[in-house]
């Protein structure tokens, strides 16, 4: 059965951020935000605007790609980040609505392969409807247990399934990583309201 944090929180015999037992505090300390008031339940953040602010924030992108039942899938993310290192994991999200996420998700393993800054046509086309993403002029070729890797790309990681959640509209996938490889230590293509491009360091 899954532990919930609260339950967590309970076995390690604390509360809520680390508080002791029964959420005392010393005098005169106050927890941060204690005061603060949500709207009531209808009245959520516009989505609009919760698109906007999140269109601020620059995303890696990588594409997820598995073979099931012999026929290669994938899909772009740009929601990929690491978990942990010991044990390596990774994860990223994908809409429950995706066409392509019950063939991923019926595969064994998959693979995320982190996109360079020149691949903004090969991000573009596995996020595109009613194509074959793995027809020319996409370049890729099988992995060591099967799962497609395209080619040109900043680094491969190999993982296995290692937790799902729904998470709201969304699926958390959390891989366990089981190969990592880097080709190269090209610039990152980002993703940034609404459009692709590339990384600049700053001198």
């Amino acid at each position: 059965m899954t532990e919930t944090f609260s339950e967590r929180r309970s076995r390690r015999g604390t509360g809520p951020a680390g508080e002791p037992p029964g959420g005392t505090r010393p005098a005169g300390e106050r927890r941060r935000g204690a005061d603060v008031r949500f709207p009531p339940l209808g009245r959520e953040v516009d989505a609009g605007g919760f698109r906007r602010a999140l269109a601020a924030h620059a995303a890696g992108v990588v594409v997820i790609t598995a073979q099931a039942d012999g026929v290669p899938a994938g899909l772009t993310a740009t929601s990929f980040s690491s978990v942990s290192l010991d044990p390596p994991l990774v994860s990223f999200y994908v809409d429950q609505s995706s066409t392509t996420w019950p063939r991923l998700r019926s595969a064994d393993h998959f693979a995320v392969n982190v996109l360079a800054g020149d691949q903004a046509e090969l991000a573009a086309r596995f996020a595109r409807k009613d194509v074959d993403r793995f027809a020319e002029p996409t370049r890729w070729r099988p992995g060591p247990l099967g799962a497609p890797l395209l080619q040109d790309v900043s680094a491969h990681l190999i993982c296995l399934p290692h937790e799902m959640v729904d998470v709201g509209d969304h699926v958390l996938v959390v891989g366990l990583v089981a190969e990592a490889r880097v080709h190269g230590p090209g610039r990152p293509l980002l993703y940034h309201q609404g459009r692709f491009g590339r990384f600049i360091a700053h001198p």
